[in-house]
C-alpha cells in the first residue's frame, strides 16, 4: 500500500533534482536566519551559493547534540516564536534537553511522514490504533497521533504506562494496531498473560510499529510470537522531527528513509569522512523541508548501513539497516568495543531465557568487568541446579562468541529484571561510582 506512490517510487534522477533544489533553499535559509549556522559557515569559508551539487554537502559543517544544548532553548530556530506552534524536547538525562520547534507546516509534514509509514504496513481508516508512546514533550505519542488521524484511523491516545488499562482498552475497543517501544510491547504481552489471564494472541491486534530504542531481530520474533502480529521498526529522533524519519515496509529488509524530506549520509564516526554505499558507519541527516528548526548534517551517532537498490515492495527510496547501536553507547571492556545489540542478539538465540536482561559494568580491580543478568524462563527456574548451570555456561559461551570477550552471565529468577513502560534501561554502569 502507498500513501503517496508518486514520491515513494520516484525516479532517482528526479529525486536528486528535488533534493538539490531543497538543499540549496535550506542552506540559504539557515545562513540568513540562524546566527549559529551563519557563524559555522563563515568559519569554514562557505557561502550558500557554493552548494551547486548534492556532493557539495560534504563542505558544510556538522551539527551535534552538544551544539543544540549550547543553543538551548531556542537558538537554532529559523522562525520567530510567533510562528512556532509546538515544542518538544528530549529527556535531558545526560545534560540540558534538546528543544525542537514546529511551525504549523512542520506539524503537517510530521503527520504526512507518519501517514506514509503506517500506510506502508497496511494501516487504513478502518483500523483502531492504540498509541502507547508517551504524550507530552516526548515526540513519540503526538507524532503517531497526527499521522494516524491524517489516515483517518481511530486513535486511542493511551500514552505510556497504566499497563492494566492498556490491556483492557485493547480488549474492549478491539485495537488492531499498537505503537510503543519494543520493550513495552513485551511487557504488555507478559502482563496480559501473567496478571490478567488474557492470551495476548487472542486480542484483535494485527500489527505494531515499534521504536525509540534499539532492538534486535530476535526481539521482533518474540513480540510477533506472543501477540500473533506483524512487528515493524520505526526510526526517528527529536532533533530531526520525531518518529517517521524512516519506517520498515512489509519486506522487512531495512527502513525506508523519506528522502524527499531528508538527505542522508553515512560517515566514519572517527574521521567524519563520507563512506560509500553499503559500508557501515554513523548516520548523518539534513532536514530539507522543516521550517521551525532545520538541521544541517546532524550527527545522529546511530550506527547503520545505507542501501539504494530498489526494494521488493516497489519503493525506490533508500533504506537504512536496523540501527546496530549508538557510537556513544558502545561499551569498551578490556580494549574491545561492544554494542548492547550484540549481547541481546546472542542471549535471545538461546532457549530457556526470557527477553529481559541488564548489563552491569564494574571495575573491581582496575580492569573493567561485564556481567549480563538474564531472566530464566519459568520452566528452567523450576528445574534442577545442573540444568540451570548448563544454561548459564551455554549463554556465557554464546555471548563471548558474539562480542569477543569473556563475560559473566548471571541467571536470575523470572520477573526480577525491572520492566519499563517507556525506554528500557539496559546498561547499569558502576565503574565511576566510587
Amino acid at each position: 500500500m502507498f500513501w503517496n506512490k508518486e514520491i515513494e517510487c520516484m525516479d532517482e534522477e528526479k529525486l536528486r533534482e528535488l533534493q538539490l533544489k531543497k538543499l540549496k533553499e535550506v542552506v540559504k535559509r539557515v545562513y540568513e536566519r540562524v546566527p549559529f549556522y551563519k557563524k559555522k559557515f563563515d568559519e569554514k569559508g562557505i557561502k550558500p551559493e557554493d552548494i551547486k551539487t548534492l556532493d557539495d554537502i560534504k563542505y558544510l559543517p556538522f551539527t551535534s547534540k552538544m551544539d543544540m544544548r549550547e543553543a538551548y532553548p531556542f537558538g537554532l530556530f529559523a522562525e520567530p516564536l510567533s510562528e512556532i506552534v509546538e515544542v518538544h524536547t528530549s529527556s535531558g538525562t545526560t545534560g540540558k534537553p534538546v528543544v525542537a520547534g514546529y511551525t504549523r507546516k512542520d506539524i503537517e509534514l510530521w503527520a504526512e511522514l507518519i501517514a506514509r509509514s503506517l500506510t506502508m504496513i497496511g494501516v487504513t481508516k478502518d483500523d483502531i490504533i492504540q498509541i502507547a508512546y508517551g504524550y507530552g514533550l516526548f515526540t513519540g505519542g503526538l507524532g503517531f497521533h497526527y499521522g494516524a488521524q491524517k489516515i483517518g484511523a481511530t486513535v486511542v491516545p493511551a500514552s505510556a504506562g497504566n499497563t492494566r488499562r492498556q490491556i483492557e482498552l485493547m480488549k474492549d475497543f478491539g485495537t488492531t494496531v499498537i505503537a510503543c517501544t519494543p520493550s513495552y510491547a513485551l511487557y504488555l504481552a507478559e502482563y496480559a498473560k501473567e496478571e490478567m489471564g488474557i492470551d495476548p494472541s487472542a486480542l484483535k491486534l494485527k500489527k505494531g510499529s515499534f521504536g525509540a530504542e534499539m532492538w534486535t531481530e530476535e526481539m521482533r520474533k518474540e513480540i510477533e510470537k506472543r501477540f500473533g502480529i506483524e512487528a515493524y521498526n520505526v526510526y526517528g529522533l527529536t532533533e530531526i522531527i520525531g518518529p517517521g524519519v524512516a519506517h520498515e515496509c512489509p519486506a522487512k529488509n531495512g527502513l525506508h528513509i523519506w528522502e524527499d524530506h531528508f538527505l542522508v549520509e553515512i560517515i566514519d564516526p572517527e574521521t567524519g569522512e563520507t563512506l560509500p554505499e553499503g559500508q557501515e558507519g554513523e548516520l548523518v541527516i539534513t532536514s530539507l523541508s522543516r521550517e521551525g528548526m532545520p538541521m544541517i548534517r546532524f550527527r545522529t551517532r546511530d550506527i547503520t548501513t545505507l542501501h539504494r537498490e530498489k526494494c521488493d515492495c516497489g519503493r525506490t527510496l533508500a533504506r537504512i539497516e536496523r540501527i546496530k547501536g549508538r557510537s556513544d553507547d558502545m561499551i569498551k571492556v578490556r580494549g574491545v568495543m561492544i554494542f548492547p545489540y550484540q549481547i541481546e542478539q546472542a542471549i535471545l538465540e538461546v532457549q530457556g531465557v526470557e527477553p529481559h536482561y541488564q548489563i552491569v559494568l564494574t571495575r573491581p580491580h582496575y580492569l573493567d568487568e561485564i556481567e549480563v543478568q538474564v531472566e530464566m524462563s519459568k520452566e528452567v527456574f523450576s528445574d534442577d541446579v545442573k540444568t540451570i548451570e548448563n544454561l548459564r555456561k551455554k549463554l556465557e559461551k554464546r555471548v563471548e562468541e558474539a562480542v569477543g570477550v569473556r563475560v559473566k552471565v548471571t541467571l536470575v529468577e523470572p520477573k526480577s529484571i525491572p520492566r519499563s513502560e517507556g525506554k528500557a534501561k539496559r546498561i547499569i554502569d558502576k565503574r565511576n561510582l566510587k
